[in-house]
């Protein structure tokens, strides 16, 4: 990957900056299951929630790749924070997908908002005058104790009888005024994100609407609306780095802190030595260090790709992606796991930061973007030349 662009250094060494007064808030983010009011402040003015709007907008306009290493550089301090930045990065990037009076209305005045967005079609909508009357219940609104406004996806124009399908598919915004948040989260991982259910029976005007379908194909009314290349990128490959990085740059400060950590302790054995004396270690280490440097390139990698191919990559192309994100995370996972069990008794206190980073990877790992499982048979599916129907890429 090439060097940032100066306003991407500049971001990123303001939110390096920032690291160990957010790893300070992670404990009491967690108490309260939700990010703190300090935490979202200090990246509210760093102007992390920028990245990705629109110089028109006022925004930053930058890239995947700054959107990677900002990504990584937050999960080191605290992964259930980062995924709420992410996140809401990732949702201003949605949000300049919708139309563009929309758009205009949404921006004037502020050059970002915090909205959680929801992809599962939780909800139904049906047709009601100029737009749309939307039910539902939506799980897992990361972002949504701070938010303005919210985003759900939902089947809309349904004929009756027909089956569902990715046509019917919609993003529907609101403020947030118009939903109940319902508090839910009680989880035993990611419990910093507060990512509650957000329960809506509203009307929705038409403009307030937007093609799921489109958005992973990098044509929704954004892509016309602004030249920027980053405008028409397909939405799956930046929800696989919204959510995958948290995970793999918590590994990654694991790791390190895994290798001081082995350069101080001393384990009673019958050869009483330091930690980083014994082989095991030694060999502990280097597996772990060597694996999350190359989870780390497989993003660095989807990044690249993303960005010199945009709308024109093929279902190959983007199946790979995604699985490629998945099976990062599945070694990230198993890194903090790896370097857990050669921490020693001590690691197993609740104040130790391994304790909240296996936690939040083992939640982390079951949202529906990291089923390797999946992810591997379609891209298999794919790469033999056969057609993968329902298939999300």
């Amino acid at each position: 990957m090439n060097a940032l662009p100066a306003e991407g250094q500049a971001l990123l060494a303001r939110i390096e900056a920032l690291l160990p007064a957010l790893a300070a808030e992670a404990a009491e983010s967690e108490r309260l299951r939700r990010p703190t009011d300090a935490s979202i402040r200090m990246l509210e003015d760093s102007g992390l929630f920028r990245m990705m709007v629109p110089r028109a907008y006022g925004g930053l306009e930058l890239d995947l790749d700054t959107f990677l290493a900002v990504g990584l550089a937050l999960g080191e301090a605290d992964s259930s924070l980062a995924w709420v930045a992410s996140f809401c990065v990732e949702h201003n990037w949605m949000l300049c997908q919708f139309p563009e009076r929309f758009q205009r209305e949404l921006y004037t005045g502020r050059s970002h908002i915090l909205a959680p967005g929801v992809i599962a079609p939780s909800g139904v909508a049906l047709r009601e005058g100029g737009g749309y009357r939307l039910r539902g219940r939506w799980l897992w609104g990361t972002g949504v104790m701070h938010a303005s406004w919210v985003i759900v996806g939902a089947l809309a124009d349904l004929q009756p009888g027909e089956l569902p399908s990715p046509a019917h598919m919609r993003f529907f915004a609101l403020p947030i005024e118009d939903v109940k948040v319902d508090d839910t989260w009680y989880v035993d991982g990611m419990v910093g994100t507060g990512s509650n259910d957000i329960v809506i029976d509203a009307y929705v005007a038409e403009e307030r609407t937007v093609s799921i379908r489109a958005l992973t194909e990098g044509v929704a009314p954004g892509s016309r609306l602004h030249a920027g290349p980053l405008y028409h990128t397909p939405m799956l490959p930046i929800l696989v780095l919204a959510a995958s990085t948290p995970i793999v740059g918590q590994a990654r400060a694991i790791v390190r802190g895994f290798r001081e950590r082995l350069l101080q302790h001393v384990r009673l054995s019958p050869t009483t030595k330091t930690q980083s004396e014994k082989a095991a270690s030694q060999m502990r280490l280097g597996k772990a260090a060597i694996e999350i440097h190359q989870a780390e390139l497989g993003l660095r990698d989807v990044a690249d790709e993303v960005r010199a191919l945009r709308n024109r990559a093929t279902p190959v192309q983007r199946s790979r992606w995604l699985a490629t994100g998945a099976y990062a995370v599945q070694r990230a996972r198993q890194i903090l796991q790896d370097v857990s069990e050669g921490s020693g008794a001590s690691a197993h206190f609740l104040q130790h930061p391994l304790q909240r980073a296996l936690r939040d990877a083992n939640v982390a790992s079951c949202h529906i973007v990291f089923d390797f499982d999946a992810h591997r048979e379609v891209y298999g599916k794919l790469l033999l030349g056969l057609d993968a129907p329902g298939a999300m890429y």
